[in-house]
């Protein structure tokens, strides 16, 4: 009697797969991609966690399992791995930021959703991290700064235009210039020197500002609808 083999050569034990079906350089860039994701991710972790200066290669390479000869295969330096990282999280900070546009009822409800979004990310960041960037991945804090004058003051301009065309802002209010002061208040929480990071969370810091610059946009309806917001923002909080 023949005995039946089990085809055990794909994937989960099946005799097909997807890479199967892949012809054999485009599944090894799949394979290499899937690996650079995996190591972006775990540095964006550990960057955020404790700072970029103070997380060096080998710590990376150790958190992932693999040797750090293994993972210079991917990102020829640090410089390169930083940059990545800064890349995917401008991505993603532009993704949410539209999301939080078509979420958003009104021009104060869209800050108290970025508001809400920003706090939970900032709740356990290392602060150091921009002037990590600044002194000493200048070009990867270049993209960051390119999106920061760029895409995010756009958005800025765009929600205080929103918001003086519902009557929720006041209508006297210089757009070009409160845009700007947005966009450096913004950065206020990470100033080291202002605010230590043993003394301050980087959440608390910024939530603080960014109420403070609402409540200054405000016309007398939009100050009764920050309330609404605010009520609740904290409902959900507590």
């Amino acid at each position: 009697m023949l005995q039946e083999v089990k085809k055990t050569d794909g994937n989960f034990g099946y005799e097909k797969s997807f890479h199967s079906f892949v012809p054999l350089p485009i599944a090894i860039g799949i394979v290499n991609m899937e690996i650079k994701d995996r190591i972006a991710e775990k540095a964006h972790e550990m960057y955020m966690r404790y700072g970029i200066r103070s997380v060096s290669m080998d710590d990376i390479a150790a958190q992932l399992g693999m040797s750090k000869k293994t993972l210079y295969q991917y990102y020829t330096d640090k410089d390169e791995l930083v940059e990545a990282v800064i890349v995917n999280e401008v991505t993603k900070s532009q993704d949410e930021c539209v999301d939080c546009r078509k979420e958003a009822n009104d021009a104060v409800h869209e800050i108290f959703i970025t508001m809400d979004r920003i706090v939970e990310q900032f709740r356990n960041m290392n602060p150091t991290i921009i002037y990590d960037l600044e002194k000493f991945h200048f070009k990867a804090y270049q993209k960051l700064h390119d999106h920061k004058t760029k895409f995010l003051l756009k958005m800025i301009e765009e929600n205080i235009k929103w918001g003086i065309k519902e009557e929720l802002y006041r209508p006297e209010i210089n757009t070009d210039i409160i845009s700007k002061f947005r966009i450096n208040s913004m950065m206020m929480g990470f100033d080291i020197h202002i605010f230590s990071a043993g003394r301050y969370n980087l959440a608390d810091v910024t939530k603080e500002i960014l109420e403070h610059y609402v409540y200054g946009l405000a016309s007398l309806k939009g100050h009764k609808l920050i309330q609404k917001y605010k009520q609740q923002y904290q409902k959900i909080v507590s």
